[in-house]
C-alpha cells in the first residue's frame, strides 16, 4: 500500500498528541487520504467557474492510485462523497477551506468524530460561510477539543456567533483545550471592547490549555482585556502566545489594574509557556514584564524575541531571570533574538545568572549585534548553565570571537545542538567546531552555515568528523563558498548518519559565486 502524496502522517501524529489521542496508524493513514481529497476538491471549488455540489466533484487518478486503487474509474468511487462516507469514520483532525463551510459538508462529514478543526479564509463579508462554520462546530461539539482560525476576517458579531456554537446544550462551560487564531482579524476596528463571545469563551474555558493570538492586529486594550479575563477565570492555561501584535504599552495599563490578581489566579500558577514575540515592546515594557513574570512561578519557557527592548530593557529583566534560575523548577527555555542588545547588556545578563538547579534546555540570543567581545562570557555561560541547545546565529563573533571561544572553552560542555551560522568566522569556525566536538560528548547537530569557510577548512572538517566517531548526526555548512569538486575530493560526504551524509553543503556551488550573508 502506497502512502498519500501531499499530506504527511507526521502532522496527524502531532495533533493527536496535542489532544492526548494515541496515534492509530490506520486511522492516520485514511485521515491523511481524506485530507488530500478535501484539499484537491477545494482547489476546484474555489475557481470562479465552479457551479455545483462539492460532494459530486471527482478526485484525481493520482489520489486514487496513492491508496492502491488501480482499477478502472467508476463514477461513484471517484466522487468526494464516496471517500467521505467510506473514510470519514477515521477523521479526527481536518483543515477546511471556506468553500467547505456549508450545510452540505455537515452531511459529508457526519460519520467523523472530529477532535480538531482548522478553518481557513473565513470572511464576515460572506455570511453563509460563517453560518456553515457554526453548523460544523455544533455538529462536532461533543468531541471537539481544538479550533484554529487562519487568514480570516471576522466582525464582532461573527465572533460571537462562532464561539456561542461551541457550548453543549445547556452547558455554561466548554471542553475546548486548544484555540489558535493566526494571521486573522477578529477585533473590531471601531470597538474598543473584546467581543462578548470570545470573552465568555475565555472565562468558561476550564479545560483550556493552549491559547494563541498570532498576527491578529490586536491593540494594547484588547491584550489587557484578554489577560485580565484569563486571570479572573477558573481555568488552568499552560501555554499562551500573543505574538506579532502591536501591543507596546499594554503591560503598563495591566500593571495598574490587574497585576495584584496574578499571584492568586489559577493561570498565573499554571502557565508554563509564554510567547510574546514581535510585539514592539521597548525598555519601558520590559520593566512591567519583569514584575508580571515574577508572579508566574511555574513558567518554564519564555520567548520575547523581536522586541526592541535594548540593553536597558534586558537589565530590567535580570531580577526576574535570577529568581527564575533559583526556583525549584527553574526556567528551561529562553529566547531573546533580535532585541537590539549589545555586548554590554548580554554580558550583564549572563554574569548575573546563578548556577541553575537543572540544565538549561535552550538559550537563544540570535541576531543581536554583540561582536567578538561576548565570546569570553559565552564560554563561561556554557559551563555554568549546562545549556543543551544554544543559538548564537548572527551575533557578529567574527574570527576573533571564534578564536576566543575556542581558547576559553570549558573542559566539559553539555551542548547537544548549536547554531553558530552567519558569524563570518572563516576558517576559525572549523577550528572551533573541531575543538567543541572534543569537549561536548553529547553534541549531535551543528549549524555553521554562512561563515565564509574557505577551501582550506575541508581537511579540518574531515578530521573533526573522524574525531566525532559517529556521534555527530548533522553539520550544516550551507552558504559557504566551497567548490563541489573539492567536496568530493575531500571524501567528507562518505561520513553518513542513517544512510544520509552528515554534512550539508549548498548544491551546485562554484568558487566563482559571490557570497553575502547580510539579509
Amino acid at each position: 500500500m502506497q502512502t498519500t502524496s501531499s499530506v504527511t502522517l507526521e502532522h496527524g501524529v502531532e495533533i493527536c498528541k496535542s489532544v492526548n489521542h494515541s496515534p492509530d496508524w490506520l486511522q492516520l493513514y485514511w485521515e491523511a487520504h481524506l485530507q488530500n481529497c478535501l484539499d484537491e476538491v477545494a482547489e476546484r471549488a474555489l475557481l470562479p467557474a465552479f457551479d455545483g455540489h462539492i460532494s459530486g466533484v471527482e478526485v484525481s487518478d493520482s489520489i486514487l492510485n496513492s491508496i492502491g486503487y488501480m482499477g478502472g474509474r467508476t463514477h461513484d468511487y471517484s466522487r468526494l462523497s464516496y471517500h467521505c462516507n467510506k473514510f470519514g469514520q477515521y477523521a479526527r483532525c481536518l483543515r477546511l477551506q471556506s468553500v467547505f463551510c456549508v450545510a452540505e459538508t455537515c452531511d459529508l462529514l457526519k460519520t467523523c468524530k472530529l477532535q480538531a478543526l482548522t478553518f481557513r479564509r473565513i470572511m464576515h463579508t460572506y455570511f453563509p460561510h460563517v453560518a456553515g462554520l457554526c453548523m460544523l462546530l455544533k455538529q462536532n461539539r461533543e468531541t471537539l477539543l481544538s479550533i484554529e482560525l487562519v487568514y480570516s476576517q471576522l466582525s464582532p458579531a461573527c465572533v460571537n456567533q462562532i464561539f456561542n456554537s461551541i457550548y453543549k446544550e445547556g452547558a455554561e462551560t466548554h471542553e475546548i483545550r486548544h484555540l489558535s487564531i493566526r494571521s486573522s482579524v477578529i477585533f473590531g476596528y471601531k470597538s474598543s471592547l473584546i467581543p462578548d463571545g470570545l470573552s465568555s469563551f475565555l472565562s468558561a474555558g476550564r479545560a483550556l490549555e493552549t491559547l494563541c493570538f498570532y498576527d491578529t492586529r490586536m491593540g494594547p486594550k484588547f491584550a489587557n482585556y484578554i489577560f485580565s479575563t484569563l486571570l479572573e477565570s477558573s481555568g488552568s492555561l499552560i501555554s499562551l502566545e500573543i505574538s506579532e501584535n502591536e501591543i507596546a504599552g499594554w503591560l503598563s495599563g495591566f500593571h495598574k489594574k490587574s497585576i495584584s490578581l496574578s499571584s492568586q489566579s489559577n493561570i498565573s500558577n499554571s502557565l508554563k509557556v509564554l510567547n510574546l514575540r514581535g510585539n514592539n515592546f521597548c525598555k519601558v515594557d520590559a520593566e512591567y514584564l519583569s514584575q508580571a513574570l515574577i508572579k508566574m512561578p511555574n513558567l518554564r519557557s519564555l520567548d520575547i524575541s523581536e522586541n526592541p527592548i535594548e540593553d536597558d530593557g534586558i537589565r530590567k529583566l535580570i531580577p526576574y531571570f535570577i529568581k527564575a534560575f533559583e526556583k525549584v523548577y527553574p526556567i528551561s527555555d529562553i529566547k531573546l533574538d533580535n532585541c537590539n542588545l549589545s555586548c554590554l547588556g548580554v554580558t550583564d545578563l549572563l554574569r548575573s545568572l546563578p548556577m541553575s538547579k537543572e540544565p538549561l534546555n535552550s538559550f537563544s540570543i540570535a541576531d543581536n549585534n554583540l561582536g567578538s567581545s561576548v565570546a569570553s562570557v559565552l564560554a563561561k555561560f556554557l559551563s555554568t548553565s549546562h545549556v543543551r541547545v544554544l543559538n548564537i546565529e548572527g551575533i557578529g563573533l567574527g574570527t576573533t570571537g571564534f578564536q576566543e571561544l575556542q581558547k576559553e572553552m570549558p573542559n566539559k560542555v553539555e551542548v547537544v545542538c548549536i547554531n553558530i551560522s552567519k558569524n563570518r568566522g572563516g576558517i576559525r569556525t572549523a577550528h572551533f567546531v573541531s575543538e567543541l566536538i572534543l569537549h561536548a560528548p553529547d553534541l549531535v547537530a551543528v549549524n555553521a552555515g554562512y561563515n565564509f569557510l574557505p577551501l582550506e577548512s575541508l581537511p579540518i572538517i574531515h578530521d573533526l568528523l573522524r574525531q566525532s566517531k559517529g556521534k555527530l548526526e548533522h553539520l550544516d555548512l550551507s552558504g559557504n563558498i566551497i567548490p563541489c569538486s573539492s567536496v568530493k575530493e575531500s571524501r567528507i560526504l562518505e561520513f553518513q548518519y542513517r544512510g544520509k551524509p552528515i554534512v550539508t553543503f549548498p548544491p551546485y556551488l562554484s568558487s566563482s559565486i559571490l557570497h553575502d550573508d547580510d539579509p
